[in-house]
């Protein structure tokens, strides 16, 4: 049986084909009572719309805006790095993607970021941002003016964002806490916990797992307070050897942030590298190395390929107003050791 077309849905409904594009497209111009015949006659006829064939034959173009903080992290290197090639595979599709970066301590600065993408015909927005109340305001302001917000790798549950992209974040934690404490063989030792920001929500939930998993499984391991070295390598740096002279020796490291590098360094300095468990996230170029050489233990990591693909289809679905496919769209934790280190992570 063919496929009902837009022709079938003017006949059945008795109304022009013009009529029937202006319901299509939620443009003005159709009475209620006209409207409600085109819709019946489209759930009679069981009509499927190709929306991407639609797009195509109006010229209609997606232009995405993607927020990344500027701290010197490979993650963020990584993650708009890979943000580029899904924009060059998606330019087929009429989508262009623009990369922005936003000073990361500055929140006025990214909230007023936000509100000049408000007058630009976006098809939508994402950000990789703390939930902060100046910029819960903006992603409510620009939610307001018809512009899809995606949260990207951290959470903004309270901004009403339009969908969230990333792993679950209390689920990663959880999963640091049953590394640690099974590579701690003793179940006895010091946990030292290193964040960017506790600002972050992927930092809050990740601590909050790690803490669950912790104080039920392995309640004779002692954890330190969250030291936060907003992204910076020599706030890590001094933060970890004050640390370290202050409250003595640790058998391990959670680092829920960026920071491998500074990490290294300052464990090396010390002579504990090596010879503590570091557990970390995201898979970059040094942790990489750092797997290798032993220096790294584990690493808690999500595809980044998948993550900016993800970000594009749920945007352009959120534009489009088609469902979104969810289990597509999961992102799975993954645990990297130095055993099944890919060739390839993207």
């Amino acid at each position: 049986m063919p496929r009902p077309t837009v022709n079938d849905i003017a006949r059945e409904a008795g109304v022009s084909l013009a009529t029937v594009d202006r319901v299509l497209n939620a443009r003005p111009g159709a009475r209620d009572k006209t409207i409600m015949a085109v819709r019946q006659a489209i759930s009679r006829l069981g009509y499927v719309r190709d929306v991407a064939a639609a797009n195509l034959a109006r010229g209609r173009d997606f232009h995405l805006v993607v927020l990344l903080p500027d701290i010197e992290s490979q993650f963020v290197q990584t993650m708009a790095l890979a943000l580029r090639e899904a924009a060059a595979t998606a330019a087929s599709a009429r989508i262009t993607v623009e990369l922005l970066r936003f000073p990361a301590e500055d929140m006025h600065a990214l909230a007023a970021m936000l509100m000049e993408q408000t007058g630009r015909g976006l098809a939508g927005l994402a950000l990789m941002a703390p939930e902060t109340p100046v910029v819960r305001d903006a992603v409510h302001a620009l939610r307001a003016k018809g512009v899809p917000v995606a949260a990207l790798v951290s959470d903004l549950p309270n901004t009403e964002r339009d969908h969230y992209v990333g792993i679950d974040s209390h689920a990663a934690g959880r999963t640091a806490g049953v590394l640690i404490g099974r590579f701690l063989r003793a179940g006895t030792g010091r946990v030292m916990v290193i964040a960017n920001s506790l600002l972050l929500r992927e930092s809050i939930e990740r601590r909050a797992g790690f803490d669950e998993v912790m104080l039920r499984d392995f309640p004779r391991i002692e954890t330190l307070q969250t030291l936060e070295t907003h992204g910076d390598p020599k706030t890590l740096r001094q933060t970890v050897t004050d640390m370290l002279e202050g409250a003595g020796p640790v058998d391990s490291v959670y680092l829920l942030g960026t920071g491998h590098r500074a990490l290294a360094a300052t464990l090396s300095e010390r002579g504990l590298l090596g010879r503590v468990v570091v557990i970390g996230h995201e898979l970059t170029p040094h942790t990489r190395a750092a797997l290798v050489s032993g220096h790294v233990d584990a690493v808690i990591a999500q595809n980044v390929g998948h993550l900016a693909r993800s970000v594009l289809r749920v945007l352009r679905a959120k534009a489009d107003g088609t469902p979104i496919d969810e289990p597509q769209e999961q992102l799975r934790i993954e645990i990297i050791i130095r055993e099944n280190l890919p060739a390839l992570f993207v």
